[in-house]
């Protein structure tokens, strides 16, 4: 019979650091898709009580390092890090992608000025502040980008994008170090 082996996404290609910036795969625990059956109001309280966030705001993160609640579009939430309460179950549907995504950590000063050459949103501090989450696209990829703090932002894409990304970060990295 085979053997499968478990492997992250970015397996054998990450940390780099170039100038300022490290580009680091994130291990953040389960992935959990959440959508409200109606009204978000029953599955938020739902969540604050299993996990001590609420549901997101538009553009907006709620939680900390452990269970961190992401907005991923109209009536969805990403829960980021424990395994879902399956209470949760009855305010909405549940939905296990933690397989589905790779989540890399680009930080330190100049990681915004990496991603000004990749992404069509504004990302400096005044119009992106910590706790804000956007979905967007790097390059062509579709992605979702989450401020953790100054000079820290965590980017999620697709699995299958892994390499793509971080070679389009690499060379975005390596653009911003050269200018000094």
């Amino acid at each position: 019979m085979v053997e499968l082996i478990q492997i992250s996404p970015c397996a054998g290609l990450l940390p780099i650091t170039l100038g300022s910036v490290t580009l680091d795969e994130q291990d953040v625990g389960r992935l959990t898709s959440l959508s409200p059956f109606g009204d978000a109001s029953d599955l938020s309280a739902a969540l604050e009580k299993a996990h001590g966030c609420t549901w997101p705001k538009p553009n907006r993160s709620t939680g900390k390092d452990g269970g961190r609640c992401i907005w991923f579009g109209r009536d969805e939430a990403l829960l980021i890090g424990p395994a879902p309460d399956m209470g949760l179950a009855k305010h909405g549907a549940v939905v296990d992608q933690s397989d589905a995504w790779a989540v890399v950590s680009l930080a330190g000063p100049g990681a915004v000025d990496v991603l000004a050459r990749l992404v069509p949103v504004d990302l400096r501090d005044a119009a992106f502040k910590r706790g804000h989450t956007v979905r967007t696209q790097v390059m062509h990829m579709n992605a979702s980008i989450t401020k953790l703090g100054t000079d820290h932002l965590m980017i999620m894409v697709f699995r299958s994008m892994a390499g793509t990304l971080v070679y389009d970060l690499k060379g975005a990295m390596a653009a911003v170090a050269s200018r000094g």
